[in-house]
């Protein structure tokens, strides 16, 4: 009886709440049986960087899983990779944000939360501990399931299939950031994460 963790990282700004997460959990607990156990994590993430990574490893570390599997939307995504490379594990990423310090350097500041207006103070020393959490390649790319959005007004879906050379890849010819038609490719995500 193998178990698994799958650990769900939302985006900047974002939370558990968002809606690709919710609909991958309902999903994720609907798929969990007695004989093959998901334990779903999907944490409101911190302002820090540093400070979310250090949550989630020591959430990982406390978990009893067999496997551990990341699926990380937006800035989630580029953390995905971290985790991915530390665990050697499944990953799916979905619009990421390949170099996220650099994405999100004109957003230090006072930020709100984009479901309940929570203030959040970004500051300029996360930029650096992004940077100290940059991957500069994927050391093997049939770990990593990238969903890129041809739409996507926020990130370059170009430079998201480059870094992903050799990975498994869905890029989709409109949609948009949050790529709203999420539920369309969710079985595609669903099959990658199976043991």
């Amino acid at each position: 009886m193998a178990s698994t963790l799958l650990v769900y990282l939302h985006g900047f700004r974002s939370s558990p709440r968002s809606s690709k997460a919710v609909m991958t959990g309902e999903a994720i607990k609907a798929l969990s049986t007695v004989n093959n156990p998901i334990e779903w994590y999907c944490p409101q993430l911190l302002a820090s960087p540093q400070n979310s990574m250090d949550m989630v490893t020591e959430h990982i570390h406390l978990s009893k899983a067999d496997h551990i599997v990341v699926i990380g939307s937006s800035l989630g995504g580029f953390y995905a990779n971290y985790l991915a490379e530390k665990y050697g594990c499944k990953a799916v990423v979905l619009n990421p944000a390949v170099r996220a310090a650099r994405e999100l350097a004109p957003h230090v500041g006072m930020m709100t939360s984009y479901d309940n207006d929570e203030p959040f103070d970004f500051r300029p020393e996360y930029i650096d501990e992004l940077k100290a959490l940059q991957v500069e390649r994927i050391s093997n790319p049939s770990r990593y399931f990238l969903i890129a959005a041809k739409g996507d007004e926020l990130l370059d879906w170009q430079e998201m299939t480059e870094f992903y050379q050799g990975a498994k890849q869905l890029v989709l010819e409109g949609s948009d950031h949050g790529i709203a038609d999420y539920a369309d490719h969710l079985p595609a995500v669903l099959e990658f994460i199976s043991p």
